[in-house]
């Protein structure tokens, strides 16, 4: 995989890594912001997930109406 960057993102890389820098290399570097990203997508995924069954529980009992497996994935594919 191949990454070009120029300018002040390329500075920015710099100033990142080497001995002045929090990594040894570039590739540590992009590492750790994948990681990154991919754990804060997965929060944004856990925290929706967790306002909905929040709001339901919340709701009253007689808003509650029984839905087949199949209902239910296809109400969530939108």
């Amino acid at each position: 995989m191949t990454v070009r960057l120029s300018g002040a993102l390329s500075d920015f890389v710099a100033a990142n890594v080497g001995e002045n820098g929090s990594y040894e290399n570039i590739s540590e570097y992009v590492r750790d912001l994948i990681r990154r990203d991919k754990e804060r997508a997965e929060k944004e995924a856990f925290d929706r997930l967790k306002a909905e069954l929040n709001k339901a529980f919340a709701a009253p009992e007689a808003t509650y109406k029984p839905l087949s497996a199949a209902e239910v994935i296809a109400r969530n594919r939108t």
